[in-house]
């Protein structure tokens, strides 16, 4: 019996590496992909979200999608370009902006809190569903998008949108597909990007039709 132990512990441990090797591989590739992984070398771009702390304020704390053009929107300190830029790089920029509004230099902290979701054939996995975009922005046709993508990340992955655009009247019609009823929903950019309105937050459905509308002559 003695004489069997030792081969049968060594058959154990071999028909068990594969699976504790996979086991270890996955958990890195999904610490590998969370934001806070690569945050440190990271250039922010338009459809991410940051969160922004003020810890003399925190009624400026917040978190912010970076809009089509690639700023974010803060009381105190208006539009302020990102893109391109690493997190600590922001929150100098915003320390800046706002000082003026404190007795000392405020301490802000700007963290990566999620990326843009990627469009078919970009990196990450997920449903993807078909949205479309017409009229007065710089990307039309159809766009494979992740699901739970919004309103304001699909005006980033649209390119945003031309100077004819009207960005205060902008449409999204939807169609269940259950009951065949329509419904549109009314945006406006103007109001998201001064960051008075929280409707870029809404949620794209399948099949969701983005319309933005040419401007009127004294619009």
């Amino acid at each position: 019996m003695k004489t069997l132990i030792g081969p049968v512990i060594r058959q154990l441990a071999k028909s068990l590496a594969k699976p504790l090797a996979a086991l270890a591989t996955t958990a890195a590739l999904s610490l590998s992909a969370t934001p806070a992984a690569f945050a440190d070398g990271y250039a922010v771009r338009a459809g991410d979200t940051l969160k922004i702390e003020v810890l003399e304020d925190n009624t400026l704390n917040r978190a912010v999608l970076v809009d089509p053009k690639g700023a974010i929107a803060l009381p105190e300190a208006g539009s302020i370009p990102v893109a391109g830029q690493s997190v600590d790089a922001i929150a100098a920029a915003i320390t800046a902006k706002i000082g003026a509004s404190f007795a000392t230099p405020p301490h802000v902290y700007v963290a990566l809190q999620q990326v843009a979701v990627p469009v078919a054939g970009g990196a990450g996995s997920g449903k993807l569903v078909d949205v479309y975009v017409v009229g007065e922005a710089n990307k039309l046709g159809k766009f494979s998008v992740k699901s739970g993508t919004t309103a304001l990340q699909a005006f980033a992955e649209m390119g945003g949108f031309t100077k004819f655009a009207a960005t205060k009247r902008i449409q999204i019609r939807h169609t269940d597909a259950k009951t065949g009823a329509a419904s549109t929903t009314k945006l406006n950019y103007d109001a998201i990007e001064a960051g008075t309105s929280s409707d870029g937050a809404m949620t794209l459905q399948a099949g969701d039709v983005i319309i933005v509308p040419q401007r009127h002559l004294f619009e």
